[in-house]
């Protein structure tokens, strides 16, 4: 069964959906067109590689599938977060130089700064809030986060807050917390709203958009040649984008990179407002929230004082079964003050990680690029990653090649196997996070 068949029904009830008002549809493609660079793929890492593009001069066609921000750029936690994941950093440390492996994070950073940059310049109202806010819930966990915070200061110069238990309890109601890591680079935001902000700069820029154009063959060469159902685009250079959706219409589109990444399910719900007041007081200067768990909880508060709060995620490749309440209950487990309020939305769908959780960046050929594999850090990161492929294609690989030097293994067991190994695998994971 497909990603998408999969997905039914529970993309539908979106809080971000619910509160945007969306621009009347792209026409989809039809007929030949001719652009510089075709970008596949309306989410972040397309969107910014399309706008960056335009505004060195490129002409620039954008496919997508569905509709703009319809993947995981428009339903996720909203977190923006600096660097890549404990696991992640861990990976490109291993394998990259001292300088190169600085490079890295330094660009994690830069892509926070290009985040609210593009916001101000370009007059994006996505209810950005400062602050992110990583919690533990048990004394293992705590130590884990001081590990952090050290070698990231000693490593990067990039230095955080630590909070003990009663500098907690002023931050958070919730006695599930013992300690925390704030970092005020960091923050949240609403994606969806940032996405359609990012699609309309691009707009503004020059770009050319077609919606329901799911990219069914591309034939590489000097000149690759994009296939919809209906039209094609010729173009000197290609930027796929898709993530986990570009396998979905065409077998042959990439299958190299479809088995380095695995599609991960995340799910989210939203209260009813609850009043300022009383958000305020869930949530001291209303940070982001996550805890350092394998399989976590994450959550903030929306401009419209609701609580927004997803728990783990299914790396089963299935919608998990009685999903509201099971979510409710994580919830209700951090904040049992909130069992009054009713759930009025709850959606999901997938992201994609990559074995060793670093970004998966490259080429195929010379002139078709890449961006995937944002294990769940992906919010400010994606926009950084479009930069670094239009720079790239602009003859300025230097910053782009640092993520491509990364190697990166296929799933084992292929399509047929990876899932429930995977799910074995979490199994262990969480194992470890009641023990530790």
């Amino acid at each position: 069964m497909s990603l998408l068949k999969k997905e039914l029904g529970v993309t539908e009830n979106s809080w971000y959906e619910a509160s945007v008002l969306r621009e009347p549809p792209a026409p989809p493609l039809d007929g030949h067109e001719t652009a510089d660079v075709c970008v596949v793929g309306a989410g972040f890492a397309g969107l910014s590689a399309a706008l960056e593009l335009a505004l060195r001069g490129y002409s620039v066609i954008v496919l997508e599938a569905q509709r703009t921000g319809w993947g995981a750029s428009g339903r996720n936690g909203g977190q923006a977060i600096v660097g890549f994941g404990s696991d992640g950093e861990a990976a490109i440390e291993s394998q990259l130089s001292e300088g190169d492996a600085r490079r890295a994070w330094d660009l994690s950073v830069e892509g926070l700064a290009l985040m609210r940059e593009r916001m101000r310049h370009w007059r994006i109202d996505c209810d950005y809030v400062p602050g992110f806010l990583n919690a533990s819930t048990k004394p293992g966990k705590t130590r884990a986060l001081h590990e952090w915070a050290s070698r990231v200061e000693r490593r990067y110069g990039y230095a955080v807050q630590l909070l003990g238990p009663a500098e907690m309890a002023e931050r958070i109601a919730s006695r599930r917390f013992q300690s925390g890591l704030f970092d005020g680079n960091s923050g949240h935001l609403h994606p969806l709203k940032y996405c359609l902000g990012l699609a309309r700069a691009a707009r503004e820029a020059g770009v050319r958009f077609h919606e329901h154009s799911p990219v069914y063959v591309i034939e590489k060469g000097a000149q690759p040649l994009l296939k919809t159902a209906q039209g094609e685009v010729s173009c000197r250079f290609a930027v796929l984008a898709g993530n986990v959706y570009l396998g979905e219409y065409g077998d042959d589109i990439a299958p190299s990179l479809m088995s380095r990444i695995m599609p991960v399910g995340t799910y989210i719900i939203a209260t009813e407002p609850m009043g300022q007041a009383r958000a305020d007081a869930l949530l001291w200067q209303r940070p982001a929230v996550s805890d350092n768990n394998f399989v976590l909880d994450y959550f903030r508060l929306s401009a419209d004082h609701r609580l927004l709060f997803g728990a783990g995620d299914s790396y089963s490749g299935k919608t998990p079964r009685g999903l509201v309440s099971r979510i409710r209950k994580r919830m209700l487990g951090v904040f049992p003050q909130l069992e009054d309020l009713a759930i009025s939305h709850s959606w999901g769908g997938f992201a994609d990680i990559t074995m060793n959780r670093a970004p998966d960046f490259g080429r195929v050929g010379s002139n078709i690029y890449y961006l995937q594999g944002f294990s769940g850090h992906g919010l400010a990161f994606t926009g950084m990653a479009g930069k670094l492929a239009a720079e790239a294609i602009a003859g300025q690989a230097e910053r782009f090649d640092v993520f491509s030097r990364i190697r990166h293994m296929s799933f084992p067991g292929g399509a047929t196997m990876r899932t429930p190994a995977l799910v074995l695998g979490m199994m262990y994971y969480q194992l470890r996070d009641l023990l530790s």
